[in-house]
């Protein structure tokens, strides 16, 4: 009779002595991610605060010599202003991608997942916030950038968060790590 019980699914002792130790696993790795997008999300908030408030409508600051200077620019466009046209679409995408990361939160045991996919989270709330409720209206508002890089675009820390996140990623997946925390062999 145990045996059946066993074959059907009722949890024998061991079992649910490691359950508990998996739950708390997971806890941290969620908490990881939420930090990281909420510092992330902060700096970005922050800086973009400061910038409208000191830098809109005034002569950039060089910063390194003519390498690096810091400019407020108010893009509707995605990355390296292209697609001005299509500032809902790239709402709705950031939106997509808060879900989707919400979504895969459940599944994460992995630390270096939950950094990436926390920075990536919180540079997308930082850039969806601009769209929501900055000029010219909501849903079609533009993202306040502000670092510029000679012979580059013109970028935010929200974007500098989306790409060191999305680099983090594919680095992850190509040694192999999964969000789950397995390690696999292609």
């Amino acid at each position: 009779m145990a045996e059946a019980e066993r074959i059907i699914g009722t949890p024998d002792v061991d079992d649910e002595a490691a359950a508990p130790a998996e739950r708390p696993r997971g806890r941290r790795r969620i908490f990881a991610l939420f930090a990281v997008a909420a510092v992330a999300y902060a700096l970005d908030l922050a800086t973009k605060m400061v910038v409208v408030a000191k830098l809109e409508h005034h002569q950039p600051i060089q910063v390194i010599g003519d390498w690096l200077r810091f400019e407020a620019v108010r893009n509707p466009g995605a990355a390296f202003g292209f697609g001005e046209a299509f500032t809902v679409i790239f709402t709705i995408i950031a939106a997509v991608v808060i879900v989707v990361i919400a979504r895969l939160a459940r599944k994460l045991y992995s630390l270096p997942w939950a950094i990436a996919l926390g920075m990536l989270l919180g540079g997308a709330l930082g850039n969806l916030t601009d769209r929501i409720f900055r000029s010219p209206g909501v849903f079609e508002g533009a993202v306040v950038d502000f670092i510029a890089p000679k012979h580059f675009a013109v970028f935010n820390l929200a974007d500098s968060a989306i790409v060191c996140g999305g680099i983090l990623i594919v680095i992850l997946s190509f040694r192999g790590l999964d969000p789950d925390g397995t390690v696999h062999e292609d």
